[in-house]
């Protein structure tokens, strides 16, 4: 007697040849992939609270003869843009210096010391030994010992007098030695720097540049031209100096790069559209100025136009918009009116109009307002 096997899967029943004892297996729908078997008789435990039975995830391979390599994750997304960073050697630190007595001091003990080392030589000319009231001298010339003591107090002399500096409030001098930095000074008054480091004047005030006409769009990218205030100061002089090029130059392309990005409110739109747009330049630059040593208190736009190209047709556009909101609110006067007067006709029972007669009487009344306010309808 002939029997069928019958076996449920994914793909449905799969009768058996006749006459065979072997059960075949199911036929996959996917061929390539390797997928997890959970027991039968787990989905019929009585138990509520069953314990945990690890799995093994289906793991996707690649398809064979396609050449697909195994999917992977991609990685997230960055948000936001990320400037290069200077390096941590390039942070503003204090140079060493000291007071301006110690150059005043050494300078006058080298001055001193080249005027004892001539009347040692017997050069100095005996006006000056008697206006100084020295004893006469007994040298014999200029020799190595004395030339020692001439070079000696000559180099004092010159390191005293050559390294007196004056500090100003609002500036500061950066010290480097044979490409090396060595700190920044902003403290004010005489000071004494070593004359073998080389400064750099740098400018720490509070600072505003009023741009030139830059170009811009607006939220419908019609072309504008925008002048803009910013008002920024040097904050770190070892990156402002050291870390690029040109800082002034870099703000101003700062400047460009975010008119670039944020629409600008051409002049007449909403109100506060302007404000929006400065604390987005703002932000903007303040963020691409940071990594470079400056700090940028506010950018904001001084004076708002369209662009030569575009400025004739957005002209004719906004008077038309003018003159069709200056109709539009005359029409609702007028009616308004009529309304009212009729209105009041009718429910005080001082006429009784049909419908002809109503809508005689509407046109000339809307007549009458009109010539009365003198604007065409």
């Amino acid at each position: 007697m002939s029997t069928t096997t019958q076996h449920r899967s994914g793909s449905g029943p799969e009768e058996q040849p006749e006459g065979t004892g072997t059960v075949t297996r199911p036929v996959r729908l996917i061929q390539n992939e390797a997928t997890t078997e959970i027991p039968v008789h787990l989905l019929f435990r009585d138990d509520p609270d069953p314990a945990p039975v690890p799995l093994r995830p289906a793991v996707v391979g690649r398809r064979q003869g396609t050449g697909e390599q195994p999917r992977t994750r991609p990685p997230a997304p960055v948000r936001g843009r990320t400037l290069p960073d200077v390096g941590p050697e390039l942070t503003e630190r204090p140079a060493r210096v000291l007071p301006g007595l110690a150059g005043v001091l050494a300078g006058t003990g080298g001055a001193l010391g080249c005027l004892a080392a001539s009347w040692w030589a017997g050069v100095l000319p005996p006006s000056a030994v008697d206006a100084l009231r020295l004893p006469a001298s007994s040298g014999a010339g200029l020799g190595p010992a004395q030339w020692a003591a001439y070079a000696g107090a000559g180099a004092l002399g010159a390191f005293g007098f050559g390294g007196l500096t004056r500090g100003r409030a609002g500036q500061a001098r950066l010290l480097g030695m044979f490409g090396r930095y060595r700190g920044t000074v902003r403290r004010t008054g005489l000071l004494w720097v070593n004359p073998l480091l080389r400064r750099r004047r740098v400018d720490v005030r509070l600072r505003h540049w009023r741009s030139e006409a830059m170009p811009a769009a607006d939220g419908n990218g019609v072309a504008l031209r925008v002048v803009v205030l910013v008002v920024w100061r040097v904050r770190d002089t070892a990156r402002a100096l050291l870390g690029i090029d040109d800082h002034e130059t870099y703000l101003r392309e700062c400047v460009e790069a975010a008119l670039a990005r944020v629409p600008v409110e051409p002049p007449g739109a909403a109100r506060g559209g302007v404000a929006v747009a400065g604390e987005a330049l703002t932000r903007l630059v303040a963020g691409d100025a940071r990594p470079v040593g400056l700090e940028v208190f506010s950018v904001q736009p001084v004076r708002v136009e369209y662009a030569p190209e575009v400025a004739p047709a957005m002209h004719r556009r906004r008077i038309a918009a003018l003159e069709a909101r200056e109709r539009a609110g005359v029409l609702n006067s007028v009616v308004d009116s009529v309304e009212d007067t009729v209105t009041r006709l009718t429910v005080r029972g001082l006429v009784e109009l049909d419908d002809y007669e109503r809508k005689a009487l509407v046109r000339d009344l809307t007549v009458a307002f009109c010539a009365g306010r003198r604007e065409p309808v």
